[in-house]
This record gives structure tokens, C-alpha cells and sequence, in this order.
């Protein structure tokens, strides 16, 4: 799973420039440091390209994994305009998702649970084959994948106060991965159908007394939240049966403080309205 990140890393060493923009070893285990101990951390790769990031996000990966787990997938971030707008991006960013990052549907969590701990409401698409490697069109992608999962995302946006938060920076630690939580699978039968279904449905997301926090069509993803896998595989993502691919927020993110004790995220549009939920211990 790190192979497309490492080689993203191998580019970025290519040229002296580049070496010294992507993260050092000192670096990452300084920021490996701070996000076991949820303290805010300082930037990696500032000032860097974009290869120079993914280079430090290979490397960070491959330290948090005895910690976080392995890589069991992908993420994009930054998905919507106003989120790209906020922090100067012309396309979204990636990042990776860890095995011992997600909990299931109804999980109780302490908060805060990073230095500084968002909320937002997301979902995943699970990978049934390789043929999603040539998929051109959200449909065609679907045929190759196995279901959709709500997923409550909370992430960290980790960086101590005077920190760049760039496209580079967010990228580099990874798109502020820290845990989510994954809802029952909706198994996709009919490819075309469940495309429109997932432009069409509506996500909303309710604090613990029911206050709308989200309100938000499918198509605020990209057009339509597959989409935002065909855009890690123009990055040159691979991926293989059984990745877990994190399509980006629905709306803005929230401070746990937000969800009154906890939050949910209903789906409705698609077979079932499936609902996610979380619960929140201060």
C-alpha cells in the first residue's frame, strides 16, 4: 500500500531542491511525537512542492504505522470549493487511512482525541476489484466497487497556532488523518443507478439534540462523491480489492464541542437512509 507514496518520495529526492524540502527523519519523528502526545505540531514540507509532500507523507506513514496500523486506503480532502478557496487549492489534496483508525457505527469516544479534533461527515467506498484502475466515469467506477459506507470522519488539524496550513502542508501530514467512524455496508447492485443516487441523496448532519449541523446534496463532492476517487487515480493512485477510499466532507468540519455530546450523519437518497453516529466524552 505505501508503494505509490514511496515512489512519490523517490521523485521528490531527485534533485537537492527537492531532498531539502522533504521532511527529515528528525522532522517526522518530532511530529510523530506530537500527534501521539495530541499536541499540536509543527508543519512538514513547508514551502515545499507538492512532491516534496507526498514524500514526507510516505515517510510519516511509514512511522505511524506501528502505532496507527497499516495503510488500508485513501483519502481526499479539500473536495468542495469553499474548503479549496479557504486554504488557496486548485484541486484537492490526498492522504491515507490506517486500520486502527476506524470504529464502528455507535462508538463512544473521549474527547478530545488530537490537538486539535474536527468532526465531519463523509463517506467511504469500499474497492471490489482492480478494474476501478481504468474506471473513467462515476458509474463505471462502481461497477468495481463492492458498497458505500457512511463514515463519520474526525480528523486533527494538528498544526501548532503560526503554522502554514497549505495544500503542501496538509498533504504532507497525511490530510489530518486520526480515527473515523464506518457505517453498515449499502451493497452496490445496479452501478448506474447508485451513481445517481449518490449525486442525488441528501446528507445532513445532526448534533446529539437533533440540530442540523450539514445539510448538503451528493453532488457537493466533486459533482458526485466518486469522483473523488477517479481523482486519486489520475494521481496516480493504484488501488487494490478491499481499499477503503474516504471521498472528503460533505460540508464544514466541525469542533467536537459542536455535537452537544455527539453527532450523526443520515443518508437519505440511499437505499435505506442509513444513518452513522458517534457519541462524545468530555
Amino acid at each position: 500500500m505505501l508503494k505509490p507514496l514511496l515512489a512519490a518520495c523517490a521523485l521528490a529526492l531527485m534533485s537537492p531542491a527537492a531532498m531539502a524540502a522533504c521532511a527529515t527523519d528528525a522532522e517526522i519523528a518530532a511530529f510523530v511525537e506530537s500527534y501521539l502526545a495530541k499536541t499540536p505540531a509543527q508543519a512538514l514540507s513547508p514551502g515545499g512542492s507538492m512532491h516534496d509532500a507526498l514524500c514526507s507523507q510516505a515517510k510519516l506513514a511509514a512511522a505511524l504505522e506501528p502505532h496507527s496500523g497499516p495503510v488500508i486506503g485513501y483519502k481526499a480532502g479539500l473536495t468542495s470549493k469553499p474548503a479549496q478557496e479557504r486554504f488557496g487549492a486548485s484541486e484537492p489534496v490526498q492522504g491515507v487511512l490506517y486500520e486502527r483508525m476506524m470504529l464502528e457505527n455507535g462508538a463512544t469516544l473521549d474527547a478530545p482525541w488530537g490537538a486539535i479534533p474536527m468532526v465531519e461527515a463523509d463517506l467511504v467506498l469500499v474497492v471490489a476489484d482492480t478494474g476501478i484502475n481504468s474506471a473513467t466515469t462515476p458509474a463505471e467506477a462502481l461497477a468495481h466497487i463492492s458498497a458505500i459506507r457512511p463514515f463519520i470522519e474526525l480528523p486533527d488539524l494538528t498544526l501548532a497556532k503560526g503554522q502554514l496550513f497549505t495544500p503542501e502542508t496538509i498533504t504532507a501530514m497525511g490530510v489530518g488523518t486520526r480515527l473515523g467512524v464506518l457505517g453498515a455496508p449499502v451493497r452496490v447492485e445496479e452501478p448506474a443507478e447508485m451513481a445517481r443516487m449518490l449525486e442525488e441523496m441528501s446528507v445532513t448532519m445532526r448534533d446529539a439534540a437533533g440540530g442540523v449541523l450539514v445539510q448538503a446534496p451528493g453532488r457537493a463532492v466533486l459533482g458526485n462523491p466518486v469522483n473523488a476517487a477517479l481523482w486519486l487515480r489520475s494521481k496516480g493512485v493504484e488501488f487494490k480489492a478491499g481499499d477503503l477510499i474516504s471521498v472528503g466532507s460533505f460540508g464544514p468540519l466541525f469542533p467536537p464541542r459542536a455535537g452537544k455530546g455527539g453527532v450523526s450523519v443520515t443518508y437519505q437518497g440511499l437505499p435505506g437512509d442509513p444513518v452513522v453516529q458517534v457519541q462524545f466524552k468530555e
